[in-house]
């Protein structure tokens, strides 16, 4: 590898880095290429030569943080082969973003996903698609052995899953209380347990 290449590599790591960031604190439509390139000290001109335009930049910002997160849950894969401890690895990965001060990307731009141009909608929706599809996948195997139980379809039940997560991680950020995630975590996966099994509720 060339040391040019490498260079232009890692100028477009940094790229994606600050945006990732900028997405997170201020959502894809409120940030511009100006500040990008404030950040790292770049002209825009040399902004556009990696990234024609903020699409381009916003649907390889996607497509990194899918690739990222699928590595993630192929790693949890390898480590456990129970549905039970795969799907408490699955919310800790979005424990561990907020750990790091961070949103869910592909949470935020579902946010603004009628204002997102055609490509990164289609990019948004393809991250959502594979965790269903991973979520389902674990479900239907925790199924077959009897570690998990749910109620209404597979697909149903991994859309709770993710919209559970998604919208916990916004209570706790809200609040600036990561417990907050943590206890809603914890609900989500003890209700997918086999009835005798699961925690009493509490009544007050």
């Amino acid at each position: 590898m060339s040391e040019s290449y490498s260079r232009k590599g890692e100028t477009v790591a940094q790229i994606l880095d600050v945006a990732e960031k900028l997405v997170g604190s201020r959502g894809f439509n409120g940030f511009s290429y100006a500040d990008v390139a404030n950040e790292l000290k770049i002209s825009r001109a040399a902004l556009h030569y990696h990234f024609a335009n903020k699409s381009d930049l916003g649907v390889a910002l996607i497509g990194r943080y899918t690739s990222r997160f699928a590595d993630a849950l192929d790693a949890a894969e390898e480590r456990s082969t129970d549905a039970p401890t795969r799907l408490q690895a699955y919310a800790e990965l979005y424990l561990e973003v907020l750990r790091n001060e961070r949103m869910c990307l592909c949470g935020m731009l579902a946010a603004e996903y009628e204002t997102l141009p055609t490509p990164m909608r289609d990019a948004t929706v393809r991250f959502f698609v594979e965790n269903q599809t991973w979520l389902t996948r674990v479900l239907l195997q925790g199924s077959d052995d009897g570690t998990v139980e749910f109620s209404g379809s597979v697909n149903e039940a991994a859309r709770m899953i993710i919209g559970s997560l998604e919208g916990a991680m916004l209570l706790a950020r809200l609040f600036g209380d990561i417990s907050t995630f943590q206890t809603s975590a914890y609900h989500v996966l003890a209700g997918l347990r086999p009835e005798a099994e699961r925690p009493s509720v509490r009544t007050r």
